[in-house]
């Protein structure tokens, strides 16, 4: 076994005594299915597939899907995290954890660790030396080989589909990294860690869970028997609060859609965001809950708490799921009617997915205007349909035209979301819900985003624009003390 130095300087003993050239790491391929990987994790790095080989000019444009990207280690970092693995071992973990002092935890792991290096001649400098401590730290206390993926503020999903297969999003980008888990065990120890900590528990007999960590971040978890491939965890990164601003500059909206937005907001109208899964509803619905007014008392109602209001009188109530023993479940629908009961001014519902839909409509035809929401769909019309079919989960004999009479005079805005090829979360449209017209719910677009193509660089191309269409609304914005410029709605 050759030693640490000659790891590194590219020679390894053989076991006849000589020495063999250790194969550097390249672009193509990382190393060996059970070496570690750089960012802190144990077990085997991910290897990737060598690019195709090219084709003739007759099969060019036949379609071949894109590969994600693979994240590879240069051979300090491997050899650090090869000393990683090392420590790991020699340590007892099983020990530590039983120090509930997360402080003096980290402290005696940092010690331990320190008088272990300066025992080994290793090449290290001083700052991987603290990389590695940081590691053993994150493999006690934190969430393991991936911990330092959570502490980046630019990934927004963490996706762990086994212990050797994890893939992380970041600016909208998917890609997959070269850390993993030890094996099933490893990657368990870390889910119960964290179901644990939030009074949750994952085994055989409640194989799936949801919960939220301390940060608000959302973490799924399935396990075998229902996932196939080993435990499944997913983590959905509590996202960095942004303002209206800042969206601009993204390239989310425009200055024009934010005063009309804005102006909803401030003259009390009902807004439902729709749009996909990590589309940005969230975050749009956090950037307009600044227009909301300061004196007004807002109570808000989610699943798990995301929403990040910058008003003082704001009331935040979350659903419970149900106890080991089936009991004890508090659904969005009864936190509804409880929210009528606390003098709201505003009741902002995190997502609508199941029959506090009727819940939310009565609230907003009966005096609690201003009200905002999100939902799960593909368009506008979608939104709408979606709605509908939430209120006959509720289990009322409503005619189909009563529902869509209630879903008309309740919401009076659609902002629909959607994220684009490149990464970019985008509001492609503003739609207004004007009246019914005999059993159909009457929609017109006020402003679109208008794509028109991709370019080379995979960014995507198009611009916004206002339909021409005058909101009917603009009557309500009036008497609310707001006017909107009418050529603010011209096309052109």
């Amino acid at each position: 076994m050759a030693s640490l130095r000659e790891r590194l300087l590219g020679r390894e003993a053989t076991p006849s005594g000589g020495t063999a050239t250790v194969t550097p790491i390249d672009s193509d391929a990382v190393s060996a299915p059970d070496a570690p990987s750089a960012a802190g994790g144990v077990g085997g790095a991910l290897r990737a597939r060598s690019a195709p080989a090219s084709t003739p000019d007759k099969v060019a444009r036949t379609f071949r899907p894109r590969r994600i990207e693979v994240e590879t280690l240069t051979p300090v970092e491997q050899l650090k995290v090869d000393l990683h693995r090392r420590l790991v071992e020699r340590l007892d973990l099983e020990v530590l954890e039983r120090i509930e002092d997360s402080a003096l935890l980290a402290t005696q792991i940092r010690g331990a660790v320190g008088d272990f290096l300066r025992s080994e001649t290793t090449p290290l400098t001083q700052t991987e030396r603290e990389d590695v401590i940081e590691q053993i730290v994150y493999e006690v206390t934190g969430l393991g080989p991936i911990e330092p993926f959570f502490r980046d503020p630019t990934i927004s999903d963490i996706l762990v589909n086994g212990p050797k297969d994890i893939y992380i999003e970041r600016r909208g980008k998917l890609s997959r990294v070269p850390v993993s888990f030890r094996n099933d065990a490893h990657l368990m120890a870390i889910i119960d860690r964290i179901v644990s900590r939030v009074g949750r528990r994952v085994d055989e007999s409640s194989p799936m869970v949801d919960a939220r960590l301390p940060d608000g971040s959302r973490v799924n978890a399935i396990i075998p028997p229902l996932a196939l491939d080993g435990p499944v965890l997913s983590i959905r990164r509590f996202g960095t609060e942004m303002s209206m601003d800042q969206l601009v500059e993204k390239g989310a909206l425009t200055q024009e859609m934010v005063e009309l937005l804005s102006a909803c907001v401030q003259a009390r109208l009902n807004v439902i965001i729709s749009g996909g899964t990590g589309s940005g509803k969230t975050t749009l619905l956090n950037a307009l809950s600044a227009f909301i007014p300061a004196t007004e008392r807002v109570v808000t109602i989610e699943d798990a708490a995301e929403l990040r209001l910058q008003q003082e009188h704001v009331v935040r109530l979350e659903t419970r799921p149900p106890s080991a023993e089936g009991r004890g479940e508090v659904v969005a629908r009864d936190l509804v009617r409880n929210a009528l009961r606390m003098r709201p001014d505003r009741i902002i519902v995190g997502e609508v997915r199941g029959p506090e839909a009727l819940d939310m409509l009565q609230a907003m035809n009966t005096g609690h205007e201003g009200s905002l929401t999100t939902i799960h769909a593909n368009s506008p019309r979608d939104a709408l349909a979606r709605i509908e079919t939430m209120i006959q989960f509720a289990g009322t004999s409503l005619p189909i035209r009563a529902i869509r009479e209630q879903i008309a005079s309740a919401l009076e805005l659609v902002v629909q979301m959607s994220r684009m090829a490149d990464g970019n979360r985008r509001i492609t449209s503003i739609t207004e819900i004007t009246s019914m017209e005999g059993d159909v719910i009457s929609m017109q677009e006020i402003f679109r985003y208008h794509r028109r193509g991709i370019a080379d660089d995979g960014s995507v191309v198009g611009n916004f624009e206002a339909i021409g269409v005058r909101p009917t609304f603009t009557e309500k914005l009036h008497v609310a003390g707001i006017d909107l410029p009418l050529s603010m709605f011209s096309a052109g």
